[in-house]
């Protein structure tokens, strides 16, 4: 057995391991990175990277079909599925480099290509070595969740690990689940000429403002995606081409093809954490404000830490462990300022809190300021006039913001960084934003707050004819 030390042990080389390993070796630290999958984890190679780009390949078919109101003919939108795929490996390879054990070891990491698990509480081995270190940090991820549904296990389904590698289109498409994954692979396999069929036991986006989702989902359905709400599926049967899957309140949807997208599971299977004597929770590693475990040795971040699961939250907790391991700096994990986005047409965004959460948290001291997209001339330029942002607002300063509409996931940047440092809303209503753009939504609602304070105020009309009567 082969043994050896070190200042830091990343276990997972997705987004937030890699950030961390990268970040504490270049200043310095001894760093030891242990991945037993892929390098860049699931989201460049099962997850974001590639769901956009198939997004890519059905917005650029649905362009050509519904390119008239532009003045240029309408086509035919054709989609070579297996051609779509080549075009997702590519971009998963143009990305590779970054993420690649080559890549990492030129920083001075020793990556070990093997799966951890804990021996002792500041002890982990990987295939025949054990590595010994100060701090450990878990960045496993998740996984997609399976469902107990009966039938489930003696019938052909994707998730988002083996949907990518489909050749084929599916005739009929059934999605379980109507979160953000289910209703992105929907419509980018409708507008890739697939009948789509989602099947939700709840409500289709239902973490959203659903004022917002309301407007997203309508949409959908306009495309041609069947939307089942309500629908808990409780029997799963079939074979491959002929699927069935039958639902509590008596619904049977059939279908070709079956993707399972109803959340993910934390990867802590393979880790032996009560070793080190770490506790878990349902949902993960149970962690505190400063991404500590039970085990003061060990940190958790990204998916594992059983918070929020997306790419850029982890690359956000790296942030916050490297500054207490490399400079002893205490340093918290905040969720108020962390956006999310779904990357439907239109996307949908949010930020901080919704409208029902801002009224229940601060009451009557709410405000809540709208702007539609239909006032903006660059979308009305661009034929891309349905949507709405509305940011909510207490003592001038904004709590959150929901955005559905084009460039949604773009521009809730500048609502994230107003409630990450604080701002008013008046300094955003000061920005001066270029004409004509799609970014001009975000200062017209910042300007909406302060519309009735100007023009609908009697003091105001006072002091302004005041103003014309007596200064010359």
């Amino acid at each position: 057995m082969n043994r050896i030390k070190a200042d830091l042990l990343v276990i997972g080389a997705g987004s937030g391991g890699l950030s961390v390993a990268a970040g504490a070796s270049q200043m310095g630290a001894d760093v030891v990175l242990l991945e037993g999958h892929k390098m860049g984890g699931d989201c460049l190679n099962y997850g974001c990277v590639p769901s956009k780009a198939l997004i890519m390949t059905g917005k650029a078919a649905h362009a050509q079909r519904h390119s008239a109101q532009y003045g240029v003919s309408d086509a035919q939108g054709e989609v070579d599925y297996a051609a779509a795929k080549d075009f997702v490996s590519d971009v998963i390879a143009q990305i590779a480099p970054v993420d690649s054990q080559e890549r990492f070891e030129g920083f001075g990491v020793k990556v070990i290509r093997a799966y951890g698990q804990f021996i002792s509480d500041d002890e982990v081995q990987a295939g025949d070595t054990v590595i010994k270190a100060r701090r450990i940090v878990v960045a496993t991820g998740s996984s997609p969740l399976i469902p107990p549904i009966p039938g489930l296990d003696n019938t052909p389904y994707e998730t988002n690990e083996t949907l990518f590698d489909l050749r084929d289109k599916p005739e009929h498409l059934l999605i379980i689940g109507g979160g953000p994954v289910g209703m992105e692979m929907a419509q980018a396999h409708v507008r890739m000429g697939c009948k789509v069929t989602v099947i939700e036991g709840d409500k289709a986006l239902s973490k959203d403002d659903p004022e917002l989702a309301g407007i997203a989902l309508q949409s959908y359905k306009d495309e041609g995606i069947e939307i089942a709400e309500g629908a808990l599926a409780e029997q799963i049967s079939g074979k491959a081409g002929a699927i069935e899957v039958h639902v509590k309140d008596g619904r049977v949807f059939k279908g070709t093809h079956l993707l399972v997208a109803v959340g993910r599971s934390a990867n802590i299977g393979k880790l032996d954490l009560e070793k080190a004597n770490i506790e878990t929770v349902r949902n993960g590693i149970k962690v505190d404000a400063s991404l500590r475990t039970s085990n003061r040795k060990v940190y958790a971040i990204g998916d594992v830490a059983g918070g929020l699961q997306f790419t850029h939250v982890a690359g956000y907790h790296a942030g916050v462990v490297i500054r207490a391991l490399m400079f002893a700096i205490p340093s918290k994990a905040k969720t108020s300022h962390i956006p999310w986005a779904t990357y439907t047409d239109p996307e949908l965004s949010q930020v901080g809190l919704t409208e029902a959460q801002a009224r229940k948290t601060y009451g009557d001291k709410l405000e809540v300021v709208r702007f539609q997209y239909n006032h903006n001339d660059r979308a009305i330029a661009e034929r891309k006039t349905k949507g709405l942002i509305k940011v909510m607002v207490v003592k001038g300063r904004p709590v959150g913001a929901g955005i559905v509409g084009y460039q949604a996931g773009e521009l809730i940047n500048l609502w994230a960084l107003a409630l990450a440092n604080n701002m008013k809303m008046s300094q955003i209503a000061g920005m001066v934003a270029p004409y004509p753009t799609i970014g001009e939504i975000n200062k017209r609602a910042a300007g909406a707050y302060f519309s009735p304070r100007l023009f609908e105020s009697d003091l105001v009309k006072s002091v302004v004819r005041a103003v014309q009567r007596f200064i010359p």
